[in-house]
């Protein structure tokens, strides 16, 4: 297989990438055929995965909106991803071209198009950090000079926290990120969850600790909650994807209560 002129040397094109699969998931054209595959898989087992796909990223453009009207006016994105239509600093620089953002990801490919799309933006970065090493991430973070951890910040964890493993202790690796921030700041976490659909959570799951080898938890609500443990969880508190707060029915991909997603935002005291 010919490497594309996008994907860094280093990159294993054989092995499944959980930001490549949510970008085939999603119509992108950053993937391999390892990606298209695990991810067809996926949606053969749960035909509405893409749409599960599609509700995460309208929650994800909510909560960021939320945060700019609460006065937020700098952004940490913790397994940002590959970049796609409505990134968060087109969605931040629309109301303050000013206004920082700062992405981190595992996955080379999705830095390095992040940093592509980003070149010449003094008010925005990408850098290549794991959430599991929670200490060298915000060591990174605070030499890039972009965000000031004296003031508000808005730390987004979308569709990351369930590639943590309960051994890598994802509500101590959130808390860690909290007691980096300012009083003031939000947080907006998604996570995917077996709450409402334990069947096809558990399919998807064995699909991926089997198949693609990625190792994601579906995870029940009350282990979700704890994720939020030194926030005050905003209304209308940790439901599915679909239910925090639409803003119309283009925001309804899912429907409500049917989610294999949960999400909420919290703000610190």
């Amino acid at each position: 297989m010919e490497r594309p002129a996008w994907s860094p040397d280093e990159v294993d094109m054989m092995k499944a990438s959980p930001a490549r699969m949510y970008d085939a998931l999603l119509g992108g054209s950053h993937n391999f055929a390892v990606d298209r595959m695990a991810a067809e898989a996926g949606t053969k087992l749960v035909p509405d995965l893409p749409r599960l796909a599609l509700s995460n990223r309208a929650f994800l453009r909510r909560s960021v909106r939320f945060m700019i009207d609460a006065g937020i006016r700098q952004f940490l994105d913790v397994g940002s991803g590959i970049p796609t239509a409505g990134n968060v600093h087109e969605i931040v620089h629309e109301v303050d071209p000013t206004a920082r953002v700062l992405y981190v990801d595992i996955d080379p490919v999705a830095v390095a198009h992040s940093r592509a799309i980003l070149a010449g933006r003094e008010s925005a970065g990408a850098l290549q950090a794991d959430l599991r090493k929670p200490d060298d991430l915000l060591e990174a973070v605070e030499a890039t000079g972009l965000i000031d951890f004296a003031q508000p910040v808005g730390l987004l964890l979308v569709a990351v926290l369930h590639l943590v493993s309960d051994e890598d202790d994802p509500v101590g690796k959130v808390g860690a990120l909290r007691d980096a921030v300012a009083s003031g700041s939000f947080v907006a976490i998604s996570h995917l969850s077996s709450e409402s659909r334990p069947e096809d959570a558990g399919k998807l799951g064995e699909h991926s600790a089997n198949s693609t080898r990625v190792g994601i938890q579906f995870r029940p609500k009350d282990a979700i909650v704890p994720m939020f443990q030194g926030w005050d969880v905003v209304e209308p508190g940790v439901v599915d994807l679909p239910s925090w707060r639409p803003e119309s029915e283009h925001d309804q991909h899912e429907r409500p209560g049917n989610s294999l997603g949960l999400a909420g935002v919290g703000r610190k005291p």
